[in-house]
């Protein structure tokens, strides 16, 4: 999908670029695979703000995605290319030989008309869904469950893809596309290829309404506020935030600061951590 230019008729066009959907081969939803979404607007349900930022923009429906991908052995076919407002990546409809239609994440090269399987004997092929025993070294991969039957719950992001490293005992070692290195067990599924939509990243919003219509409220610098609303507020004119690092409206560190829990059960799992180091 290529990365669409405006003529600079308002100052914020000058620099605003947007998605040509030129993969796009269908407008709207399968009916029968959406559902509404509800807003909160960042608040719980004492009506609290718990996520700052959160709020307004416009209205859309969610798309049920089947990350499970369980139907094994039933052929399907590429029905459409969709646009989905909840993520970054694409979606495509198929639909199984059976009559049943799902929705997946759309993988770099998916066209309609393409054939997709599911399950231990499908081919090796961009879009099939496969356990990692049965992918070979160095394929490329999305939609990794972390869990065997749980769904896919890594590298679901528009442009990326893990990599299979290594296959040893129970496990498989990947390579995230952070760059940390992690095993994952060998009956767990993803998807080979990756995900489409690379031009995401390139996009440029170019006006603040734009991001208002995504449901992202403005961003106050803590260094702009009062003491009494920040620990970075106060001062005459332009002051450092008079602490040993940045803080967050709470006083608790906001950069370096490592939150990942030291006993966490996961990390013997982690063979190297996306800074480069090797895991303890």
């Amino acid at each position: 999908m290529g990365i669409k230019t405006y003529s600079p008729y308002t100052p914020s066009r000058r620099n605003m670029t947007g998605s040509d959907f030129s993969e796009i081969t269908k407008s709207t939803p399968e009916k029968s695979l959406v559902t509404s979404l509800k807003k909160n607007s960042g608040r719980n349900n004492q009506g609290k703000i718990t996520v700052r930022h959160h709020g307004g923009g416009n209205r859309r429906k969610y798309r049920i995605i089947d990350f499970k991908r369980t139907k094994d052995g039933i052929p399907a076919t590429v029905v459409s290319i969709e646009y989905d407002p909840n993520r970054t990546a694409n979606i495509a409809l198929i639909n199984y030989a059976d009559g049943v239609k799902s929705y997946i994440l759309a993988p770099e090269g998916l066209k309609v008309g393409d054939k997709l399987m599911n399950g231990p004997e499908a081919e090796v092929r961009v879009g099939n869904c496969l356990p990692l025993d049965k992918i070979p070294v160095g394929a490329q991969i999305h939609n990794i469950e972390l869990y065997a039957g749980r769904g896919g719950q890594l590298v679901r992001s528009a442009g990326i893809a893990a990599q299979l490293m290594a296959k040893e005992g129970k496990y498989a070692t990947l390579r995230l596309p952070s760059g940390e290195m992690r095993m994952v067990p060998l009956n767990c599924r993803a998807t080979v290829g990756v995900i489409g939509n690379g031009e995401h990243s390139l996009v440029k919003i170019g006006k603040a309404g734009r991001k208002r219509h995504m449901g992202i409220r403005p961003t106050v610098r803590g260094s702009v506020m009062n003491p009494n609303d920040h620990p970075h507020g106060g001062g005459e004119g332009r002051a450092p935030v008079g602490r040993p690092g940045p803080c967050t409206p709470w006083g608790k560190p906001a950069l370096g600061l490592k939150t990942r829990k030291k006993n966490k059960q996961s990390n013997k799992l982690i063979v190297r951590r996306r800074d480069g180091r090797a895991a303890k």
